[in-house]
């Protein structure tokens, strides 16, 4: 398997991972480095930047939700902690929740990306030293 290969599909699980839709990149991510396709930095890059996009597509779905009375424990989070709560943005089922939460709320987008991109890295950083 070429690096291309294995970077282009590390980027498209990680990018669909960070969307409604379920699955786990860290797997992928996890297998590009054991396979030796693809070094730390590379994959790092590309998951991050796959599942940052994914995360903002969920924003983005919930700038479009219409303004009426909604709620939830991940939209009280945002609510309460503002943009820094997009920290945990990689965490399951409520990383999705808190990135809607946040398009809903119609937080500042910058400081949304910035945040959901700094939790993600840590998390597939984590992942990268833990398998090198």
């Amino acid at each position: 398997m070429s690096e291309s290969f294995s970077l282009g599909a590390l980027f498209v699980s990680s990018f669909l991972a960070a969307t409604l839709l379920p699955g786990g990149s860290e797997f992928v991510f996890a297998g590009v480095l054991a396979s030796g396709t693809a070094s730390l930095w590379p994959a790092l890059a590309v998951a991050t930047v796959g599942n940052t996009l994914g995360g903002s597509s969920s924003y983005l779905v919930g700038r479009l939700v219409p303004d009426r009375k909604i709620g939830g424990r991940a939209l009280e989070w945002v609510r309460r902690w503002g943009s820094p709560v997009l920290l945990l943005s990689w965490v399951p089922v409520i990383g999705d929740a808190l990135c809607v939460a946040a398009g809903w709320l119609r937080l500042n987008i910058w400081w949304s990306v910035l945040f959901m991109a700094l939790g993600k890295f840590g998390r597939y950083y984590v992942i990268g030293r833990f398998m090198a």
